[in-house]
């Protein structure tokens, strides 16, 4: 049936032609936009999961940024611990130079203080971005402080997400020195003992092996300034009374009234009993790196007493230097794994919702070719109507 009101044909033709521009319409915001899914109307999962792990890698790159900033400390760390490595090592070096005879303590401790002072002086510029890994405030820390370095960002398979960090404890072990007391590494305080000599004492029959502080002869004669009075083997410098207990060996001794069940050590020309004074324990004196100090009257045993501590401080800090290259390699491997990480997301990513734009061109191209054929078919439809006109013509 032909009719005037119900074209049928043209009908067809229309939808047929909206469904061409709807399916045009879509392809071509795929190709200016790139996405195959580029709204939650597109496809809700896709695009839900797309939108997360976009928000997640943009999270990562500030991780990698962190990454840079922590690797630029330890190295600044580092730098500046390999340096005092080196200035602790001279001046260990001028300490067994100090052990020669005839040299001038006194000298060598002035370039030991111009050492030290560069060891202070590195301490403090080993800083970065505001922090300094070489020194802090232990004391007021009770005796550590954590530093961290951002490291990775994760979100487990229940959706919660964290932060990971590479944590570094600054205490008496890591730090070159603590700006509130003496738990650094450089300013810690030991304890020098000065030389002792063993002795077998008689002791109201019985005796009994006592360790009492030792004198040479030159340090009987510099305490008492060159006054010292010498009788065999007794002396006095004033203030102490020193026996003779071997070559070259003297102890403090005291008047044997005082200790009567002890064996007479010397009786003087004036009758006087002296023995050995087995109260005086080992003398000791406490230095640390930071504040060593040595002088022509520093003795042998001292001065291997100062060379222990300063050998113990090179191989503490040695040891730091290994963690620290530990880490900073750590940290190397981590910035490549994030930014590896962060372009695998981006892939991931693309597979999800960006368009094949091979298979978008050539379906706009077939699209194109359907909406001028739907045209010309809804303008044939259209003009079928014109030829009833025919009908009615003479």
């Amino acid at each position: 049936m032909t009719s005037i009101l119900t074209n049928s044909a043209a009908m067809a033709a229309l939808q047929t032609l909206r469904s061409i521009d709807k399916g045009l319409e879509t392809t071509q915001a795929r190709v200016s936009s790139g996405l195959r899914v580029e709204t939650a109307a597109d496809n809700a999962a896709y695009w839900s999961i797309a939108t997360t792990m976009r928000s997640d890698n943009r999270a990562i790159s500030t991780v990698q940024d962190a990454l840079g900033l922590g690797a630029a400390k330890i190295d600044t760390a580092y730098a500046g611990l390999e340096s005092a490595i080196e200035v602790v090592t001279e001046i260990r070096a001028k300490l067994v130079a100090a052990t020669e005879e005839g040299v001038d303590k006194a000298k060598i401790q002035e370039e030991i203080t111009q050492l030290q002072s560069q060891l202070v002086s590195i301490a403090e510029g080993a800083s970065f971005s505001g922090e300094n890994w070489l020194q802090a405030d232990l004391t007021a820390a009770s005796g550590s402080v954590t530093k961290s370095v951002v490291a990775s960002f994760v979100r487990n398979a229940s959706g919660t997400v964290s932060v990971k960090t590479v944590d570094y404890l600054l205490d008496g072990s890591t730090v070159l020195f603590d700006q509130g007391g003496n738990l650094g590494i450089l300013d810690k305080t030991s304890v020098i003992e000065g030389p002792a000599v063993t002795l077998n004492i008689n002791e109201g029959g019985v005796f009994t092996e006592h360790t009492v502080a030792a004198f040479t002869t030159d340090e009987v004669i510099a305490a008492g300034a060159g006054a010292s009075t010498f009788d065999g083997s007794y002396a006095t410098d004033g203030s102490n009374n020193y026996v003779k207990v071997a070559d070259d060996t003297w102890v403090l001794a005291v008047n044997q009234t005082t200790v009567p069940s002890q064996e007479v050590a010397y009786e003087d020309s004036s009758n006087n009993l002296w023995a050995v004074d087995t109260t005086n324990t080992v003398s000791a004196t406490t230095s640390s790196v930071e504040s060593l100090s040595i002088s022509n009257s520093t003795t042998a045993a001292q001065l291997d007493g100062l060379l222990k501590m300063v050998d113990t401080a090179l191989e503490t800090m040695t040891s730091t230097a290994a963690d620290l290259g530990a880490i900073s390699t750590r940290i190397d491997m981590q910035e490549s794994f994030v930014a590896t990480l962060n372009d695998v997301i981006d892939k991931g990513i693309g597979r999800l919702v960006d368009a094949d734009m091979n298979e978008e061109s050539t379906r706009l191209k077939a699209l194109q070719t359907q909406q001028q054929l739907g045209i010309q078919s809804l303008s044939i439809a259209n003009s079928s109507a014109e030829n009833i006109l025919q009908l009615f013509r003479q």
